[in-house]
């Protein structure tokens, strides 16, 4: 643990209607020791920042909102909660945020708290038997090792939307490239390009309302 780390409310800048409790900056501005590196290498608290993919997924929820109004939606690698809580600010009529971290499930549940909004956290995917309407995932293709996910998610839900900026221009048949978008995590990792750079991809199962 970091002696002086600590959360404050901020606002995102593509996604000016959403406040969340993400990691001050300012404490962090100073060099580290090798203890402290060491214990964040160990556990990396992702959730308390707002992934560059998270934010872009967010946004376009947030301006296309017939994508989730009236549908069961399930967030996967909710992190700080960041896309399912502007899947329910945007008319979705259930939300459930999915994490294995159960430090990142009470951080969706402060932040949905912080927004006026109310998701369900889960860490176990099996609880549900019902395929959602609209799988929602930002920020969980780390590496190439991770796309085997892709055949998971498409038995999760009938549509699937995916943000990334990791893993560059992967080929697989259910999924099609939307469009790419700028951003960066906030607060500011001081990433390289590369990973500022966005990619939405659609599952190709069925077309998702308002996205053709």
């Amino acid at each position: 643990m970091l002696y002086d780390a600590q959360l404050v409310q901020q606002t995102l800048p593509q996604c000016p209607q959403i406040k969340l409790w993400l990691l001050d900056p300012i404490p962090m501005q100073r060099a580290f020791s090798a203890e402290e590196v060491e214990s964040i290498e160990t556990y990396p608290a992702y959730w308390a920042m707002c992934w560059a993919s998270g934010q872009i997924l967010a946004r376009h929820v947030s301006a296309n909102p017939d994508i989730v109004a009236g549908k069961r939606v399930l967030d996967f690698g909710s992190g700080s909660g960041v896309v399912a809580i502007a899947a329910a600010l945007a008319g979705a009529t259930e939300v459930v945020a999915l994490d294995q971290d159960a430090d990142a499930l009470l951080a969706c549940q402060a932040n949905a708290q912080l927004n006026h909004v109310e998701l369900n956290t889960t860490s176990k995917l099996l609880e549900f038997e019902t395929p959602f309407d609209l799988l929602l995932v930002a920020d969980v293709l780390y590496d190439r090792d991770n796309l085997s996910l892709l055949d998971q998610f498409l038995g999760m839900a009938t549509n699937v939307l995916l943000a990334d900026s990791r893993v560059h221009n992967f080929q697989h048949p259910h999924y099609v490239l939307m469009n790419t978008e700028e951003s960066a995590t906030h607060p500011d990792l001081d990433e390289a390009n590369d990973f500022r750079r966005v990619r939405i991809y659609r599952s190709e199962q069925s077309p998702l309302e308002g996205l053709r």
